[in-house]
């Protein structure tokens, strides 16, 4: 058996984080947290069930914003702590995947709510509510384009497209698909309010917060199986593996018996090789092999002879 030789020491540090967004996601934090106060007791007072659910939704908008910064800011506090094998990124993560959970938990709260309101309607004060309702949706229309700038990151090293998907800042993603859920929910109350207004449509606001609802639950569902697959290193049907097993297939009398591939960063991957081989090969033949994909970032070779 033939292992590379341990030469130099090297970081386990994988993911350079995203400092731009950590500072935008801590201003639309603050941003959501004042018009999620506006709209809860706006909501409150004038009766409107679309109104009162955009609020509370916000809150929990609010929670999930700052666990993104969170997730940013204790990310670089532990970036040189060597109890992280692989780096801290994970953490990033971790928090877009709570913030997943949480977003469920709030698509559930809007469906409950809308439908008791649409067995039980009350009154609801138009003229108040209305443009509550609106700047509401301002707030959270700053709050997308906040987050949506450099939402889909690439680095320039990216040499196929079907790798693209691999390079999203998820932490980044997480908060802002929370602000999407927002700006829709923001949508719907003023439909809602102004179709109950002009058109004695008041059942329409309990309709649209179901319908708000299941939009809702549908991006939730899909960021936690986004965020799941990595916390849970589910990445051996990735493209890359395939890429690894090309570069080997290139050493004809070598053979995989053993493969791990895992992501490490945002579009960055580590690599566990064992191969079998009857000829005169090394592990730095292989790694150097291999280096030719520069989304493998860390790879441990070893090499056992028949």
């Amino acid at each position: 058996m033939q292992k590379a030789p341990l030469t130099r020491s090297h970081t386990h540090q994988f993911d350079e984080g995203n400092p731009l967004a950590q500072k935008r996601i801590l201003f639309a934090t603050i941003l959501t947290a004042v018009m999620m106060l506006l709209e809860v007791i706006g909501g409150w007072i004038y009766n409107s069930m679309a109104l009162l659910a955009d609020g509370w939704h916000m809150s929990s908008h609010m929670l999930a914003l700052g666990l993104a910064y969170f997730a940013y800011r204790s990310a670089r506090h532990y970036a040189e702590d060597s109890r992280f094998s692989f780096g801290t990124w994970k953490i990033e993560i971790l928090a877009g995947y709570s913030s997943a959970i949480l977003l469920m938990v709030v698509a559930l709260f809007m469906a409950f709510q809308s439908i008791e309101r649409l067995f039980n309607p009350v009154d609801i004060h138009y003229n108040q509510a209305i443009p509550i309702a609106i700047l509401g949706l301002v707030i959270n229309l700053i709050c997308a384009w906040l987050l949506h700038d450099g939402h889909h990151h690439h680095h320039h090293h990216e040499h196929e497209n079907e790798h693209a998907h691999t390079h999203h800042d998820l932490n980044q993603k997480a908060a802002f698909m929370h602000v999407v859920a927002d700006v829709v929910t923001s949508i719907f109350a003023i439909i809602a309010l102004c179709a109950a207004k002009y058109l004695d449509w008041g059942f329409l606001d309990a309709v649209l917060g179901i319908l708000g609802s299941i939009l809702v639950a549908k991006w939730a569902i899909g960021l936690i199986k986004e965020t799941g697959k990595t916390l849970l290193d589910a990445e051996m049907n990735h493209p890359v593996v395939e890429e690894i097993r090309e570069v080997i297939a290139e050493f004809p009398q070598a053979e995989i018996t053993d493969l791990h591939v895992w992501k490490v960063g945002k579009g960055k991957f580590s690599c566990i090789l064992a191969l079998v081989t009857d000829a005169e090969l090394n592990a730095d033949q292989v790694r150097e092999a291999l280096s030719i994909h520069d989304e493998i970032v860390h790879i441990s070779v070893e090499i056992n002879a028949l």
